[in-house]
């Protein structure tokens, strides 16, 4: 099969396509055949060697999002059958059967979920990291309840297009914040009932506007970095702050004069946790649930690649350019 692989850490650039065998099938697994993926922050950091320690081995096949057709089942697997359609965060890490850049990926089929039959391959690729990191954060850890305020930052972001949509269907009235007036027209078309230009109003402006100088129930931070401090300021007494993006460090005052709880969520932890993987196909059948409702739509960035230009699509991702999530098609 072909396959883009990595010898070394590094730039866009490292990638080559190679012939590599066709994996075998072995017990509570899947071969599927590779129509989609998407590129996630996480794979970027994998291919330029920033978080070694959930990279897999070299020479290495990326992606963990994955959306294709069942070809073979392992032995102990009972949900799925040859030709199903499914969609999953499944490889591309340490531990993993190999990633998503390839005509064929090895999958534990605990990590799959059957693909909402409202959504193509492509849409469907760009759901599953995000999606469970979303729910994950949300529901897990933040416990949002119906009627709850909550500030999600970076509207058309991967997890945060996700977020409202998902908050929003839990009955939680929802704010975002983006960097310009089109990208706060999509925060409110994904179901914001509050979308804030984050470039124009002060964290205490928009604060004591929206919520009488109170601050928000709950704050859920997927940028980092000093934005995670703005959180911490705009989340209420007794309040919580959720975060994906913690890699930093921070005064934490705040949170002791507010009484405030930070939970950090690291999506990648029940994948390299055997044990625990079959929790996110759980997630992703529940997902598929909301999105054939109607509840849930991918937001895809208007540029689509195909699977020889993961390159490009690497270096779009890192321009910081991209609006919503950024999907490649296999046309090998």
């Amino acid at each position: 099969m072909k396959a883009q692989v990595i010898q070394t850490f590094g730039n866009p650039s490292v990638f080559q396509i190679q012939d590599l065998p066709t994996p075998e099938v072995i017990p509570g697994h899947v071969l599927i055949q590779v129509k989609a993926t998407s590129v996630n922050p996480i794979d970027a950091k994998v291919r330029s060697g920033f978080v070694p320690a959930v990279a897999p081995e070299f020479p290495a096949v990326l992606h963990g999002d994955v959306a294709g057709v069942v070809c073979a089942v392992g032995e102990g697997v009972s949900k799925f059958q040859v030709g199903d359609e499914v969609y999953g965060c499944a490889g591309g890490f340490k531990g993993t059967t190999g990633g998503a850049l390839a005509e064929y990926m090895l999958a534990d089929a605990d990590l799959l979920a059957h693909k909402p039959k409202n959504l193509s391959m492509e849409e469907a690729a760009a759901i599953p990291l995000v999606a469970i990191t979303a729910w994950e954060a949300l529901f897990n850890r933040g416990k949002l309840a119906p009627g709850q305020n909550i500030l999600i930052h970076a509207a058309t972001g991967g997890v945060g297009h996700v977020a409202i949509q998902l908050a929003k269907w839990a009955g939680a009235k929802v704010y975002t914040t983006a960097s310009t007036n089109e990208k706060l027209k999509i925060g409110a078309r994904l179901g914001a009932d509050v979308a804030i230009n984050y470039r124009e109003e002060s964290v205490q402006d928009y604060v004591q506007k929206y919520t009488n100088g109170k601050g928000f129930d709950i704050v859920f931070d997927t940028v980092g970095g000093e934005n995670l401090d703005r959180s911490f300021e705009a989340a209420a007494l007794h309040g919580t702050v959720l975060a994906i993006a913690a890699r930093s460090t921070h005064d934490l005052s705040p949170l002791h004069s507010k009484g405030l709880s930070l939970h950090v969520t690291f999506m990648l932890l029940k994948i390299l946790n055997k044990e625990s993987r079959k929790e996110y196909g759980e997630i992703l059948e529940k997902i598929t649930n909301i999105i054939e409702d109607g509840k849930l739509r991918p937001l895809l960035d208007p540029n689509i690649f195909t699977f020889d230009e993961v390159s490009k699509a690497h270096e779009h991702l890192e321009s910081g350019k991209a609006i919503g999530k950024i999907v490649l098609v296999n046309k090998w």
